[in-house]
């Protein structure tokens, strides 16, 4: 595994399995997951996921949080996808993480002709989405 930067690792409350579904249908890639039973742990449900991955054009980790661990909440923070793909492959993924979750502020041309927005998916995570104004 090669990273450039920090990968976000999500501990859920009993949903990291879907929210890699999810991102796997939203961003492509391939999504690895060992069970609490595979790594023989006894600290939640058997079939919970005790470390999960999407690797491909993103990189995210999640798993299920144990018994006595926080899971996943945040404010104030965004994770940024400005220019990390072409503006219609944005597009997409905006539309896709805003299915059963809330878009915060439309994917927009902003006055000063670049364009973003920001989604909240349906897993508490926001997506700050955007692209250069390719008119330019």
């Amino acid at each position: 595994m090669h990273t450039t930067g920090p990968a976000p690792y999500f501990q859920f409350a009993g949903t990291a399995r879907q929210a890699l579904e999810h991102w796997q249908r939203v961003f492509g890639g391939d999504v690895q997951i060992a069970t609490y039973a595979d790594f023989s742990r006894t600290d939640g449900p058997a079939d919970a996921v005790a470390h999960g991955q999407l690797t491909g054009e993103l990189q995210l980790f999640a798993a299920d949080a144990s018994e006595g661990d926080t899971p996943f909440a945040a404010t104030g923070l965004l994770f940024s996808l400005l220019g990390a793909a072409e503006p219609d492959v944005l597009r997409r993924w905006f539309d896709q993480l805003a299915e059963g979750g809330t878009v915060i502020d439309p994917l927009q041309q902003r006055p000063w002709g670049d364009w973003d927005g920001t989604v909240r998916d349906a897993y508490g995570v926001t997506w700050l989405i955007g692209f250069e104004d390719s008119a330019r």
